[in-house]
């Protein structure tokens, strides 16, 4: 009758909260006294009630009553149970009040919510750091104890987050989950797959604050801000030469070495960068895919196209620092600068 009648005389003392029987009050109670009067025997963790230590003990013996008629899937409790079937059904019952997003679980929501409030509860102890997830703290805090507990069971190499891992063992695999619908070209990651697409799209989000150059990747506008501030943080250990990016101090170091890996498969010839190979396959094949918009002349490479295009702009870029003579090509300045140096 009371449960009908809503009928609740039992009210806390705290924080006014009431309930319709005494018990319930009295375990009410507890969430402000802090006690826990059930402690598990395996591993001493303490409950407020009984029905929570035997739920918990099922975490030891590995029983898991609960079984999803649709899949199979054990569970210890009937709430994650419940959980787990809105996967089965697509019920997403908690809804953002703000963007209209829906969760299948309070907790999702309750996450979520930060985004639109800027909340992030979860501050690092050693740097300050603050995270919207616990979880993402825990991953942060690997990069102070230098902890890598996810392994690679082919080649051991060990990992700060179990998705990292993930993405490392498809180098084994070979499975590229992520496939351009233009041109069907697959990706190990889906960051992978977003770069790929702008070569569809043209979009270039990155753009240069000095000069407007705009670029498809935060780390080629990163690279090329170096040629504005003068920064070369890649120095080669043999010669001393410096570079802006990585990938430059790798090519060049093939300058010491004499590697050419990108070999020619119609006649044999290797090179040392695989633009240089492509360059010259279209010797073979006899593409021209650089066309002048001016006259339609066609060219095997851009580069030689963009001195072409100084034909029609009068543009001399290249100017001698002795007699302020200027040329449309590098090699013409050359051949100039040996009349200055038979004079002397």
């Amino acid at each position: 009758m009371k449960i009908t009648t809503t009928y609740k005389p039992h009210a806390c003392a705290v924080c006014g909260s009431a309930f319709s029987h005494s018990s319930r009050l009295k375990i009410h109670m507890q969430s402000h006294s802090g006690e826990k009067p059930y402690p598990c025997e395996v591993c001493g963790s303490a409950f407020s009630q009984k029905s929570y230590l035997k739920r918990h003990v099922r975490i030891h013996s590995g029983v898991k009553p609960y079984d999803c008629e649709v899949c199979g899937a054990g569970f210890y409790d009937k709430f994650h149970l419940k959980i787990h079937m809105r996967k089965h059904t697509g019920e997403k019952p908690y809804s953002c009040e703000v963007c209209a997003s829906v969760f299948s679980q309070n907790c999702e929501l309750n996450v979520h919510m930060r985004l639109h409030t800027g909340e992030k509860p979860h501050v690092c102890q050693v740097c300050g750091t603050a995270f919207s997830r616990k979880s993402h703290l825990k991953n942060h805090m690997r990069t102070h104890t230098g902890e890598k507990p996810y392994t690679c069971d082919v080649c051991e190499s060990s990992f700060a987050e179990n998705s990292t891992l993930k993405i490392h063992m498809r180098s084994h695999t070979g499975e590229k989950p992520f496939s351009c619908k233009v041109c069907s070209s697959a990706f190990s990651q889906k960051s992978h797959l977003t770069i790929h697409i702008r070569t569809h799209t043209g979009e270039k989000p990155y753009s240069c604050e000095v000069c407007g150059s705009a670029f498809s990747q935060k780390s080629k506008l990163t690279i090329h801000m170096r040629r504005h501030n003068g920064e070369k943080p890649y120095a080669c250990g043999i010669c001393g030469s410096t570079f802006t990016g990585k990938s430059s101090l790798t090519i060049h170091m093939r300058t010491h070495t004499g590697e050419k890996p990108y070999f020619c498969e119609v006649c044999g010839s290797s090179f040392s960068r695989y633009s240089t190979l492509q360059n010259h396959m279209r010797t073979h094949t006899g593409e021209k895919p650089f066309a002048c918009e001016v006259c339609g002349s066609a060219f095997s490479e851009q580069s030689t196209l963009k001195t072409h295009v100084r034909t029609h702009t009068g543009e001399k870029p290249y100017i001698c620092n002795v007699c302020s003579s200027a040329f449309s090509r590098k090699s013409n300045l050359q051949i100039h600068m040996k009349l200055h140096s038979e004079a002397i």
